[in-house]
């Protein structure tokens, strides 16, 4: 991995980084500027108009209110009414929406148990054959984020509930295994952070990792769904086992996705909002400089 990506990534964690820039006379602004490419907006209104852009372009969308490393119970409840509230207002079906959330927006570092119950009201919140996608956090919270969703699929909510897996981690074909056999979706996504151990090492063997698991997802049968904008590793999963449904992030090669959509394979876009965009456009910003 590039050293320059390296830091931005540690930079992309940085709370005092984010005082800095907003507290330079315009700095705020020219940032959120440059990261609306990639945010719905600061409001829920205004993700529910870029969502409905999306659908109308026939893509999936998976909304997002940004937060995470919560560590108050009370806050986490309020994320949760939040949720749900945005589950009243999203287009009823057949409008393809879920929700996508961080667990530890949630505080699943502080009450694993109580995050569990939270995650589980919003998903119950939705109806029938959409879901809650839980995302991917750092190497620290893995076992707490496949606990945790294990537990509310077990609550008989499997069909509701959604999980990412990273292909670099060594650790993941057992979580997939765990996953698809609770009847969980499955997002396959290449990784995003910088971890101390436990890897495989950026570029080809995690390329390689990447396409294993995809082969390994599509022999259980289960839902899953491949997101990546590496294009060479979409097309040969797609080559090798026909038309899974392709995720990708708002702002990011959506020529890619209507492409997609044309040739008749399922697309949903990943729609994040809120006050919170700061972190998150860093992390794109990393994530463009390649390896």
């Amino acid at each position: 991995m590039r050293a320059d990506r390296a830091v931005l990534f540690k930079l992309a964690t940085s709370e005092r980084l984010e005082q800095l820039v907003k507290g330079v006379p315009g700095g705020e602004a020219n940032a959120y500027r440059a990261a609306s490419r990639y945010v719905a907006g600061r409001s829920r209104e205004e993700a529910l108009e870029v969502t409905a852009a999306q659908l109308a372009k026939g893509h999936g969308v998976s909304l997002d209110l940004f937060g995470e490393l919560s560590t108050d119970p009370a806050d986490a409840a309020g994320v949760a009414d939040a949720y749900v509230e945005l589950a009243g207002l999203i287009p009823p079906p057949p409008a393809d929406v879920w929700l996508s959330v961080d667990l530890s927006h949630l505080a699943l570092d502080v009450d694993p148990s109580g995050c569990a119950d939270l995650l589980a009201r919003m998903v119950q919140a939705l109806p029938s054959g959409r879901r809650v996608q839980v995302g991917a956090e750092d190497t620290g919270r893995t076992d707490k984020v496949r606990r945790c969703v294990l537990d509310v699929a077990g609550r008989g909510l499997a069909d509701r509930l959604g999980a990412t897996v990273q292909a670099n981690l060594l650790r993941t074909p057992d979580d997939v295994d765990a996953l698809t056999e609770a009847g969980v979706h499955v997002r396959l996504v290449k990784g995003a952070y910088v971890e101390p151990a436990g890897v495989h090492p950026y570029g080809e063997p995690t390329d390689i990792a990447y396409l294993r698991l995809a082969h390994q997802l599509a022999a259980t049968g289960a839902p899953w769904s491949l997101a990546t904008h590496d294009g060479r590793l979409r097309e040969a999963v797609l080559l090798a086992l026909g038309p899974v449904h392709v995720e990708q992030l708002l702002g990011v090669r959506p020529e890619v996705l209507d492409e997609l959509k044309i040739r008749e394979i399922p697309t949903r876009v990943y729609v994040p909002y809120g006050p919170d965009w700061f972190r998150y456009w860093l992390r794109r910003v990393a994530e463009s400089r390649g390896a």
